[in-house]
């Protein structure tokens, strides 16, 4: 009974075992049967994955934000760009474009409240409100406009911004 009862605990034993070494061989390196991952794999492989679908995220959106605006004289800007704006021109910002008037005078243009956020003063500047020199103005709404009241105005402007 007893050598009966040690075959069928071996036999057990034996079956188990296969099953674990089945379930190891058949599970995929990095899924959730095999979770172990390498340093070598995060650094030679994941990591150039990830960077390649960064790249292409900014490549995707470098285009989108000058061509989403209507209008003559499409841009984008980085860095400050001074543009200069005659009497009656009109910069349209995309949502996030910055704006500090340095020379002349000009007004917000906008169909609804708020109009440009004045980051200088944390106030806000509704339509047909003049902008103060030296005071950095964000558009955080679509269609958010400037309009060049002086012969000349000259504005800092960073973001995609559209000129009309």
């Amino acid at each position: 009974m007893k050598r009966k009862n040690c075959l069928f605990r071996l036999a057990a034993a034996a079956a188990l075992c296969g099953v674990l070494m089945t379930t190891a061989l058949a599970a995929e390196a990095g899924s959730a049967q095999d979770p172990l991952v390498t340093l070598s794999y995060l650094n030679e492989t994941f990591m150039n994955t990830i960077m390649a679908r960064v790249d292409e995220k900014i490549a995707a959106r470098t285009g989108q934000p000058g061509g989403q605006l209507s209008g003559g004289g499409a841009a984008t800007a980085a860095e400050f760009t001074v543009v200069t704006l005659s009497s009656g021109q009109t910069l349209t910002g995309g949502i996030g474009c910055e704006v500090m008037l340095r020379v002349g005078t000009a007004v917000c243009v906008t169909p609804s409240a708020p109009g440009l956020i004045d980051e200088t003063t944390a106030g806000t500047l509704n339509n047909g409100g003049a902008l103060a020199q030296n005071h950095l103005y964000m558009m955080t709404i679509e269609n958010r406009a400037v309009r060049a009241t002086a012969a000349t105005t000259k504005l800092l402007v960073r973001g995609s911004y559209a000129i009309a």
